[in-house]
């Protein structure tokens, strides 16, 4: 991967660099505001598809798949007015097929992990992306990170290994929390540099290309007929509420800098703590609190020394 990709970017004609508009009164507080519903939104779509995993004899195939279908669907609903070209248009065709590659890989993972974990356990994993991506831009993208940042990094690591206890009873489902987030560090990796080549549209819907059509004939294969109303209800909201959620977490980033709205994503562990208690009765136990204290604690220093350093915050979209 080309770690000079500004300087690509400027030797060659496209269209204008997005510029966030001028601040209005209230747009931090709304954009703060969209974050907390999107956050809500993507607890929501965890807790159904676990309960889906959990609670009905539906294959994980079928539960995955649905859930980029659902979200394509809405998409193609919502962007009707606009022409099919605009949306495959893309320079970079191999590359945006291997981030949707990852992105269902991240899903599919992420499912994998909520079927035998609980919804805190699986967040607090999810909270180490900012830190591999931080540690691995360098390599990648040529965006190294200072001591400080690679100490905060580091400390980040100790979390993980705090709130998972390895060698106590280590359950294998960690394995797919591990792979998910690895999968979406790299997805979050290609958004980055594929940002200097293809509009936000367009790698928004390669985004789920992939997870719709590669995974529909598997899906089709192992169908299973959902056996109630609840059932097919969830179904139905996987893709609505990943759709919108998507949809807020974006506008939220266009209301206010990157470094106003990032730290409130860690907000969501608190919303996936209320879904595991009211839905499944689970609460997190100290070993998890305090590892995910300590990663949420990393990735704010992180925010605030790309903040001291003027290195630009990119969004780290949620699962």
């Amino acid at each position: 991967m080309d770690d000079r990709v500004s300087k690509a970017a400027a030797a060659r004609p496209g269209p204008p660099a997005y510029r966030r508009p001028a601040e209005r009164a209230g747009d931090r507080l709304k954009a703060v505001g969209y974050l907390l519903v999107a956050l809500i939104l993507f607890s929501g779509l965890d807790s159904s598809a676990k309960y889906l995993a959990t609670q009905s004899d539906l294959p994980m195939v079928q539960i995955v798949w649905v859930r980029f279908v659902g979200q394509f669907l809405l998409m193609l609903t919502i962007l009707s007015a606009l022409p099919l070209s605009t949306l495959f248009a893309t320079r970079k065709l191999g590359w945006e097929l291997l981030r949707s590659l990852f992105m269902a890989a991240t899903t599919a993972f992420n499912f994998l992990a909520l079927q035998h974990l609980r919804l805190d356990q699986t967040v607090t994993v999810i909270f180490l992306g900012p830190l591999i991506v931080a540690l691995l831009a360098g390599p990648l993208l040529g965006e190294w990170v200072g001591w400080r940042r690679f100490a905060a990094i580091l400390v980040g690591f100790a979390g993980i290994l705090l709130a998972v206890r390895p060698g106590m009873n280590l359950d294998p489902a960690f394995g797919f929390a591990f792979g998910a987030v690895i999968a979406f560090s790299f997805f979050v990796l290609l958004t980055r540099y594929l940002s200097a080549y293809d509009r936000p549209l367009s790698m928004l819907f390669y985004s789920i290309l992939l997870g719709t059509f590669g995974i529909a004939p598997f899906a089709l294969w192992a169908w299973v007929w959902p056996q109630s109303l609840l059932q097919w209800l969830l179904l139905a909201l996987l893709g609505t509420l990943g759709g919108v959620g998507h949809y807020l977490f974006i506008h939220a980033y266009r209301l206010a800098p990157a470094p106003i709205v990032a730290p409130f994503l860690y907000l969501q562990l608190l919303t996936m703590v209320i879904f595991g208690y009211v839905v499944f009765g689970q609460l997190p136990d100290a070993w998890t609190i305090a590892g995910s204290t300590v990663i949420i604690g990393s990735g704010i220093y992180l925010i605030h020394r790309e903040r001291v350093t003027k290195t630009p915050v990119q969004p780290i979209d949620p699962i």
